[in-house]
């Protein structure tokens, strides 16, 4: 494809850059990133992929705005209470970036349609703030051979680690399972600073870009954690586990499972040496 005059100016500062260039921007002109969920995560990561030229963004999201999701939800404002996440987040990709095909998908992943919506994208990022859902992305990332960027928030705290099927340590991995309903607390229980969702949000598109374009190092095999209360982060060397019950030698995992949804929960790594 050949950019327009516009377009190179828009691309500008990326087609200066020796690492991205105008082959670099054209990769990301037709590359595809699904974001499951189009809240705290999601918002500051579609907004700075859409702002990076990102030809095809998809977002799934069964959920409406409420007020309360204002203090971190950015891509949604007050005119849009009560409307559903998805209308509401293509309005304001497309405001920012024209050029970007945005497909969105007002329901929740399910093992239903996982695989089916997963194999159309090159990188998924997770945005969804409960663990069941992030196990069934986990787990049909794998099946369908995709990248993965995990992301999770609570309180003060964040974590961002990238999955590549077959070269990383996976979700199940570091987690073998969902806890248990109610044994971790819920943001709506614990609270979220409303910025560490920015700051997750946007290494995920970090995250993405990079897978895209070819270039650096991708976070896997290790953890990113954040804490905002001392500005801080740490890395947590994570590596993949012979006995995972899915991506191990000797899966017992072969199919897609529903567990119980719970919203927002953050668990720390249990075992996990930190570097």
């Amino acid at each position: 494809m050949d950019f327009s005059e516009d377009q190179i100016n828009r691309y500008s500062r990326h087609i200066l850059l020796p690492e991205v260039g105008g082959k670099g921007q054209k990769k990301l002109a037709n590359a595809r990133i699904f974001l499951v969920g189009a809240g705290g995560l999601g918002s500051p990561a579609a907004l700075y992929l859409a702002a990076a030229g990102i030809g095809t963004i998809g977002l799934i999201d069964s959920d409406v705005v409420d007020l309360s999701n204002l203090q971190r939800q950015i891509l949604h404002h007050t005119p849009d209470v009560n409307r559903p996440k998805v209308t509401s987040a293509k309005e304001k990709i497309l405001a920012l970036n024209p050029d970007v095909n945005v497909e969105v998908y007002e329901d929740r992943l399910t093992s239903r349609n996982a695989l089916e919506l997963i194999s159309q994208y090159d990188v998924i990022i997770d945005g969804v703030d409960n663990f069941p859902a992030k196990f069934l992305m986990n787990d049909a990332c794998f099946f369908a051979k995709k990248p993965l960027i995990h992301g999770g928030i609570l309180r003060f705290d964040g974590r961002v680690f990238t999955i590549i099927p077959g070269q990383s340590a996976c979700f199940r991995c570091i987690f073998k399972e969902p806890p248990a309903p109610g044994l971790v607390a819920t943001c709506q229980e614990a609270g979220i600073i409303g910025v560490v969702a920015g700051i997750i949000g946007m290494t995920q598109a970090t995250e993405a870009l990079k897978l895209i374009l070819g270039i650096g190092e991708p976070l896997t095999n290790r953890i990113l954690d954040f804490n905002a209360q001392t500005t801080t982060f740490r890395e947590i060397r994570t590596k993949q586990n012979p006995k995972c019950q899915l991506c191990g030698p000797k899966p017992t995992i072969t199919e897609l499972i529903d567990y119980e949804q719970e919203a927002c929960q953050l668990q720390p790594p249990a075992g996990i040496s930190v570097s």
